[in-house]
């Protein structure tokens, strides 16, 4: 297991859907709205929820392979985010994430990490934490809009924030998808690393009168590298009691990050 395998394993928790929905229409002709109105109406429609349990198919492939496992996602608002892959029905790692910790555990080559977020930060050069996967899992922005001034405008029938005052080494796109006034798409790039990551929301289905993404699409760029991963949504179960089971079998050895 490499460390690209670590920040995999993190995208692989990524978006959620219901079941006996319907899809959401797009919208007609776009009304002009300003930034503080539409950042309003995308926090307005924040999903509400306990937990959820869900059964979701993704593909991942980087160019040099391809494998597609059949992932097992559970999570606890603000607590718990936990996941567990199989391929042809054998399970070939797990995960867990916390606000406090970053563990996972691989059968193939009978390796394990288990750190903090900040480890990962560090390894990656950009913010990331629990709160900012799980805005991920819901369609969410993964940044907090509300301390930022925005210009709004129309971009590919959606709405697009610019910020007026770029964070600094990084640059954001941010599209609000006018229907579910929930994220169309957003990428951060660091323009000196030659690095980017596009997470992508093509449709929303609608359960009872929340919005939730149907299906993700994730590119990553760094350099001359690319990865892909598609994630399909298969079953959701909203607010069901769940656990947890996590233990790092003995014997495995610890990764490290530098």
């Amino acid at each position: 297991m490499t460390k690209k395998l670590i920040v995999i394993l993190l995208l692989f928790v990524t978006v959620l859907s219901g079941c006996k929905s319907s899809n959401v229409d797009k919208a007609g002709a776009i009304d002009a709205m300003n930034s503080d109105k539409i950042i309003s109406n995308h926090y307005n429609r924040s999903f509400n929820f306990n937990t959820i349990n869900a059964r979701l198919k993704v593909t991942y492939d980087d160019g040099k392979k391809s494998v597609s496992p059949t992932v097992s996602l559970r999570m606890k608002k603000d607590e718990v985010i936990w996941i567990s892959a199989k391929v042809l029905g054998i399970t070939v790692a797990k995960a867990m994430l916390t606000p406090d910790k970053v563990t996972y555990y691989e059968k193939i080559n009978n390796t394990y990490f288990d750190g903090s977020f900040k480890m990962i930060e560090e390894w990656l050069g950009t913010d990331l934490d629990f709160y900012k996967v799980q805005q991920m899992l819901l369609g969410q922005s993964m940044f907090d809009l509300r301390g930022e001034k925005f210009k709004a405008s129309v971009q590919n029938e959606n709405y697009k924030l610019q910020p007026k005052k770029e964070l600094a080494h990084f640059d954001r796109l941010l599209l609000v998808q006018p229907a579910s006034f929930k994220m169309a798409l957003q990428g951060i790039s660091q323009p000196k690393e030659n690095r980017t990551l596009q997470i992508k929301y093509p449709t929303y289905q609608k359960v009872g009168n929340q919005y939730f993404p149907k299906e993700i699409y994730i590119k990553a760029d760094q350099a001359e590298e690319r990865t892909l991963i598609t994630i399909e949504y298969r079953v959701v179960d909203f607010n069901p009691e769940i656990s947890f089971p996590y233990n790092i079998p003995s014997g495995y050895e610890e990764l490290t990050i530098k």
